[in-house]
C-alpha cells in the first residue's frame, strides 16, 4: 500500500498497479481503490488497509438463545433488539409483535443495521446450526458429516429396527397401522429377516424376525445364518431379557447403540427409507398423500379400499424378495444383495430348525407338575393328548411371548415334550361379540370425548377494538327453561307410576308361597 501511495505521488500510478496489488492481495480492483481513499482521509490507515475503524459485531451467547426462540428467525430477532434499544432511550415501542421479555434481550449501542446483523449470523453460526435453530437437531443432522465403515463380510455385521408403514391396513375389521420388523446385513445389503405386526411390535416380533433371519430352508434362505455382531436402537423390546438370552445363545454379540443417534446404524435406516418410497407410499391407503379439502365429507366411489393384514404382509415379504434378488444398490457395484451374498466365501454357521425352537421362546422359570386337568399357567389349565399317562410329572414351560394360546412343554432337563394348548378356549362367536362389545364401548368413549371437547371449545366473537370477550350462540332465560321442560317432560323414567296398575294373580299350577295363597284365592273369587 505504501509502493501505490507513493507512485499516486509521483503520478505514475496506474490501473495496472491497481489491478497486480488486488492479484497479490487476493481482493478485487474496486477493494484497492477504496483502501486508497481510506489512506488520504486517515494516513495511518495506509499501514492497515481494510481494518476496521469500528468493532465488529459478533453474535453472542443472548443472541444465541433469542435465536432458538424465534426459532431461527434473524429478522425477528433484530426487529426486537431495536425495539429494546428504542424503549431504553425512553422511546414509546409500537408495531413491535411479542416476543421474549425485555430484560432478556442485550442492548447493543448502536443497534447494528439488518444487514450487518444477517451477515454476522451467517458468518458465526455454521449451517447446521442455523437449521437446528430453525427445524430441530433432526434438521441440524443433515449438514453433519460421518465416516463410512469399512465393507466387511458377510454376516459380520447385522442391524435390525422397526419401522410404522404409513397406511393402514384391515385387521380383523378394524384399521390399523402395521409396524415391520426386520434384520439386514451390513455387507451385502441382503434383507435376511423379516416380521410383520398388526399393532405395536414386541419382543415376539423380534424374535420371529430373528428366526426367519437365521433359518436358511424353505421360503426363509438363502441369506441367512448366525451373525457375529448385531446392533439395534435403545429400544425396550430389543433390550427385553428374551431377546438377549436368544443372542447369546446365538453367541452373537450385541451392541446397544446411543439415543438419537440414526447414523450410528445407516444401513437399516436407509432400508426404512427406501421402504416407504418404494412399497408404503404406492399401497392403498397411504396417510401421507395430501388430500383435498372437500366441504362435506362424502365416500369417493373411486378411493381405493385398504389391504387387509395378509395382503400387506404379502406385499411386505415380495418387496423383501425383489429387494435381495433384482434391486441393485449404489454400494455393490451393479450387483443385487443376492448375488453379492454368493460372490462372499466366507463360511457361515447354520442351526437346525428342529433345534432353534427353544431359542425363540421364553423360559417361565418355575418346575410345575402335570395334573388330571393338564397343566397350569397364568391361572388357565392347558392340555395336549401327549399328556395321557403322565401326569404327576415335573415339566418347565416355554412360550412366545404374548402368545398364550398356546405353550411348550419341556421336562427339567429341557428336552421337548410337547404343545399345549388352552383347555377351555373362548369359540369364534364368543370372540367375535366380545370384539362387537368393546367396539361399542370404545366408540361411547369416544363420542363422550368427542362432546367433552366441544364443550371445551367454546366459540367467541371477532374483536377489532379492545373489548371483553363474547361469547357465541348465547341463550336466553326463556329458551334455557323451555329447554330443561322438554327434557323433563321427555324422560319416561320421572314419568313412570309403577303402583298405578296391580299385578295380576299367580296362575293355580304355580308355586305359590303358602302366605299368598288366601290372597290368591280371594282374587280369584
Amino acid at each position: 500500500m505504501q509502493k501505490l501511495l507513493r507512485l499516486r505521488g509521483q503520478g505514475r500510478l496506474s490501473r495496472g498497479h491497481v489491478r497486480l496489488a488486488g492479484e497479490c492481495l487476493g481482493v478485487s480492483e474496486r477493494t484497492v481503490w477504496r483502501w486508497l481513499a481510506q489512506a488520504d482521509a486517515e494516513p495511518r490507515m495506509a499501514a492497515r488497509p481494510g481494518a476496521r475503524t469500528v468493532d465488529r459485531f459478533e453474535v453472542t451467547s443472548e443472541v444465541r438463545v433469542l435465536l432458538a426462540y424465534w426459532r431461527g428467525n434473524a429478522s425477528a430477532v433484530h426487529r426486537q433488539l431495536g425495539a429494546r434499544a428504542r424503549a431504553a432511550a425512553g422511546e414509546r415501542v409500537t408495531g413491535v409483535p411479542g416476543g421474549a421479555p425485555m430484560d432478556a434481550v442485550p442492548l447493543f449501542d448502536p443497534v447494528p443495521s439488518l444487514s450487518t446483523f444477517l451477515r454476522a449470523v451467517r458468518r458465526d453460526l455454521t449451517a447446521g446450526e442455523r437449521a437446528g435453530l430453525a427445524r430441530g437437531p433432526e434438521a441440524a443432522r443433515a449438514h453433519d458429516v460421518f465416516g463410512r465403515r469399512p465393507r466387511l463380510w458377510r454376516n459380520r455385521t447385522w442391524e435390525a429396527d422397526h419401522v410404522q408403514a404409513p397406511l393402514v391396513v384391515d385387521a380383523d375389521g378394524e384399521l390399523v397401522r402395521p409396524w415391520v420388523t426386520w434384520f439386514i446385513d451390513v455387507a451385502t445389503k441382503a434383507i435376511t429377516g423379516t416380521a410383520v405386526t398388526p399393532g405395536h411390535p414386541s419382543r415376539a416380533s423380534i424374535l420371529a424376525a430373528l428366526r426367519a433371519a437365521v433359518l436358511r430352508t424353505g421360503p426363509y434362505g438363502p441369506a441367512g445364518g448366525v451373525p457375529e455382531h448385531v446392533r439395534v436402537d435403545r429400544g425396550r423390546d430389543f433390550l427385553s431379557k428374551t431377546v438377549l438370552g436368544a443372542f447369546t445363545d446365538l453367541d452373537t454379540k450385541f451392541e446397544d447403540l446411543p439415543a438419537y443417534s440414526p447414523h450410528l446404524k445407516g444401513t437399516v435406516e436407509n432400508l426404512n427409507r427406501c421402504a416407504d418410497l418404494m412399497l408404503f407410499a404406492v399401497l392403498p391407503g397411504y396417510t401421507l398423500t395430501p388430500k383435498p379439502r372437500r366441504a362435506k365429507k362424502k365416500p369417493d366411489p373411486d378411493e381405493p379400499v385398504p389391504l387387509t393384514f395378509t395382503e400387506f404382509t404379502a406385499e411386505v415379504l415380495e418387496w423383501a424378495r425383489w429387494w435381495n434378488s433384482e434391486h441393485r444398490p449404489a454400494d455393490l457395484a451393479g450387483r443385487t444383495p443376492l448375488e453379492a451374498w454368493q460372490a462372499d466365501p466366507t463360511p457361515l454357521s447354520d442351526i437346525p430348525e428342529a433345534a432353534l425352537w427353544g431359542l425363540m421362546l421364553e423360559d417361565d422359570g418355575r418346575v410345575r407338575k402335570l395334573t388330571s386337568h393338564g397343566v397350569r399357567w397364568r391361572g388357565r389349565d392347558y392340555l395336549g393328548a401327549w399328556m395321557a399317562g403322565q401326569a404327576g410329572r415335573s415339566v418347565r414351560i416355554r412360550h412366545m411371548p404374548h402368545h398364550d394360546h398356546e405353550i411348550e412343554i419341556c421336562d427339567h432337563t429341557g428336552r421337548h415334550l410337547g404343545t399345549a394348548h388352552l383347555a377351555d378356549a373362548a369359540t369364534p362367536e364368543q370372540l367375535d361379540e366380545l370384539r362387537r362389545t368393546r367396539t361399542v364401548r370404545a366408540r361411547r368413549l369416544r363420542e363422550d370425548a368427542k362432546k367433552a371437547e366441544a364443550l371445551r371449545r367454546q366459540r367467541f366473537a371477532a374483536a377489532a377494538a379492545p373489548t371483553p370477550a363474547q361469547r357465541l350462540g348465547a341463550v336466553t332465560a326463556a329458551e334455557a327453561d323451555q329447554e330443561l321442560t322438554t327434557a323433563a317432560d321427555s324422560d319416561m323414567a320421572a314419568l313412570a307410576l309403577p303402583d298405578l296398575i296391580p299385578p295380576a294373580p299367580p296362575p293355580d299350577d304355580w308355586n305359590t308361597p303358602v302366605s299368598l295363597r288366601p290372597a290368591a284365592r280371594e282374587e280369584k273369587r
